[in-house]
């Protein structure tokens, strides 16, 4: 299957830069990291956010077809991670729209997360919310993300994320705050609950859906197992901010001595990328075409390796970039699903140290292994922190009704475990066309696949 000229046409006509200011900090890398690890386990996350956590309603309106009440709270990743968010992201804010009155005896409410560009609440109000109401009698609860809206940083320009750990810290807040709010709701007596979302939004909500403790429709719309792809394959990867990102790579040797060994997922997809969407994308990325992802994620990981014993050259513009080059530490054997530990006898490694120191690499085959590398780190980021393989199981995968576009040029999945796979029990449905075509034109498809899923959660478990 190809993938959708008007995405990739769409894209080229956007001219910002994400992760301007490059990595983030390597403290926070760090701190985010070990983080996951709690909230990837439901056991642990669910001690994190307490049933009466404190929510305020600030206004109510009423209108002729809803009750719309605005709210906030102070983001529970405050307490774990202080320091981490921007002070304009603390407080979280949220819409809530629910019926003038509701029909039968349930009050469901479905809790819709943000995508990429969608700033305050008038969006998801419009397209999802009311329409909810008057179709369905559902109700929607409207988070506002961190970094977008309200919660922007005064510095940051739209919706371009100055860092990566912004992505990260947005995805640890969203999990705890949709936490919050699910609790307060059924405080309030209302349900059945579910998440949903488009886009990002899509895959914030499969996150914040694997640490509720329950039975939860979950409907994540243009969404897929992980965010790597969208940043190193999928049409946004030209969006990146590669050179900042190299550049730091190359003079900070923290990436390499210390937080790729932090990297937990360590399955045979989390280090390969889409080489069948490589094929079928744009001529822009036409260089990745012949590129072995997998085979040179080892090849990153042996150089780890080599770095635990051997001296490592500063990157400059002028001088040799490594003592091993990863050409000369190639992998040859793929096979295994799992992660091994590739130690090069010190003695080689001398040997290899001193030819390379007396045989600089030429200028443009250190550039091209620089690219190389911070891609590859990329995806292993990414995965880290996004794949759902790295969380929990939800409680009840058979309501959860994933949609997709069937030519996404922005969100991949070729190369990548499949959401079936990962959640046995799981529906996916499938859209002709891409990724602007069906937000533009499907809502009324993704409203339908949450309407499906509600039915199949009081199917299962109406009392």
């Amino acid at each position: 299957m190809g993938v959708s000229k008007l995405d990739v046409l769409c894209r080229r006509f956007l001219l910002t830069k994400l992760f301007i200011q490059g990595w983030g900090k390597p403290d926070d890398l760090r701190r985010l990291f070990e983080f996951r690890k709690m909230i990837g386990n439901r056991e642990k996350c669910q001690q994190l956010v307490p049933k009466d956590y404190p929510i305020f309603i600030d206004k109510v309106e009423e209108q002729a077809d809803c009750k719309i009440m605005d709210g906030h709270f102070v983001s529970p990743l405050d307490h774990y991670l202080p320091g981490i968010m921007p002070v304009e992201c603390v407080n979280a804010r949220f819409q809530f729209i629910i019926p003038k009155e509701w029909k039968g005896k349930y009050r469901p409410v479905c809790v819709h997360l943000a995508g990429t560009g969608d700033h305050f609440y008038w969006r998801r109000r419009t397209l999802m919310a009311r329409p909810m109401i008057k179709e369905a009698c559902i109700g929607s609860l409207l988070l506002e993300n961190p970094y977008y809206g309200y919660r922007k940083p005064k510095d940051q320009m739209r919706s371009s994320l100055r860092n990566v750990t912004d992505l990260f810290v947005m995805g640890g807040a969203l999990v705890l705050e949709s936490a919050a709010l699910l609790h307060w709701l059924e405080r309030g007596g209302y349900g059945p609950l579910g998440m949903t979302g488009i886009s990002m939004g899509g895959h914030m909500a499969s996150l914040a859906a694997t640490n509720w403790p329950k039975p939860i429709p979950l409907i994540p719309c243009l969404s897929w197992s992980t965010a790597s792809g969208v940043f190193t394959t999928g049409v946004m990867s030209k969006a990146v901010n590669w050179r900042e990102l190299e550049k730091q790579y190359a003079t900070e040797t923290v990436y390499e001595e210390e937080i790729i060994r932090l990297l937990e997922y360590c399955g045979m997809d989390s280090f390969k990328m889409g080489q069948d969407f490589i094929k079928n994308s744009s001529s822009s990325l036409d260089k990745w075409e012949h590129f072995d992802f997998t085979t040179e994620m080892h090849e990153l990981k042996v150089k780890r390796e080599v770095l635990k014993t051997a001296t490592v050259t500063q990157f400059s513009p002028d001088t040799t970039v490594f003592n091993a080059s990863t050409q000369e530490f190639r992998l040859k054997d793929t096979s295994h699903r799992g992660c091994q530990t590739h130690r090069i006898p010190s003695t080689n490694t001398s040997k290899l140290s001193s030819s390379v120191k007396h045989e600089p690499l030429k200028r443009e085959k250190r550039k091209s292994s620089l690219e190389r590398e911070s891609i590859l780190f990329m995806k292993g980021v990414m995965d880290e922190c996004t794949h759902m393989g790295n969380f929990s199981v939800p409680v009840d995968p058979s309501l959860i009704i994933v949609v997709q576009a069937k030519e996404d040029a922005y969100v991949p999945r070729g190369g990548v475990r499949s959401l079936n796979e990962i959640w046995p029990g799981c529906e996916v449905r499938y859209l002709e066309g891409g990724h602007i075509s069906a937000y533009l034109f499907k809502q009324g498809l993704f409203r339908q696949a949450i309407y499906d899923a509600f039915e199949r959660f009081l199917q299962k478990y109406s009392i």
